[in-house]
């Protein structure tokens, strides 16, 4: 069955079917995380990320997906939230959480919060992109949070990659911009 009908059929309160859409649509939630995690070298595994970007999604309220699309693109969204949720967390805990940083630690913890203060930096200058775009702001979140390669991105929305290079270009040279001419953590074309 395809991802659509069952987004439907879970909509209208199918248990089953809400079940067979999670199990439909692992696989791919799992790749995107994996993607995700490796990319952005955080200490989240996963299969967290997957599990805790479902319980996002499989929410009553947000079971108003209309389609595969829209369903991957709520996802994309979910995981950066978690992310930026997580980097957040890090964040705090290192001002004055309690914890006390053994030499090793100490280098991790440097190392992290560089990186979880470049992705609350891309978090808010994609709130400013989507304030202007709210097409390039979705495409990053696939793109980037959702770990998804302009090809797929592509047939999910039923748009031609040439267009979405075009769009990908213009997002970056955005972002580039807002976050003071730095590249784009683990940046890729």
């Amino acid at each position: 069955m395809e991802v659509t009908e069952l987004i439907v059929q879970a909509r209208a309160g199918d248990a089953a079917a809400a079940g067979r859409l999670f199990e439909s649509v692992y696989a791919d939630l799992r790749s995107l995380a994996a993607r995700q995690v490796g990319r952005m070298r955080a200490d989240m595994r996963a299969t967290s990320l997957v599990h805790e970007a479902w319980f996002r999604l499989a929410r009553p309220d947000a079971l108003q997906l209309k389609d595969r699309e829209h369903f991957f693109a709520v996802a994309a969204r979910a995981m950066r939230q978690l992310v930026i949720d997580h980097a957040r967390q890090r964040i705090a805990g290192k001002r004055g959480g309690g914890a006390v940083a053994t030499e090793l630690d100490s280098q991790l913890a440097h190392d992290g919060g560089e990186r979880d203060q470049e992705l609350l930096a891309l978090d808010q200058a994609l709130r400013r992109l989507e304030a202007l775009d709210a097409h390039l702001s979705a495409l990053v979140e696939m793109r980037f949070f959702g770990g998804l390669e302009l090809s797929e991105i592509a047939t999910l929305c039923n748009r031609s990659e040439r267009s979405l290079k075009r769009d990908w270009r213009k997002a970056r040279a955005f972002l580039h911009q807002q976050l003071g001419g730095e590249a784009l953590p683990a940046d890729s074309d």
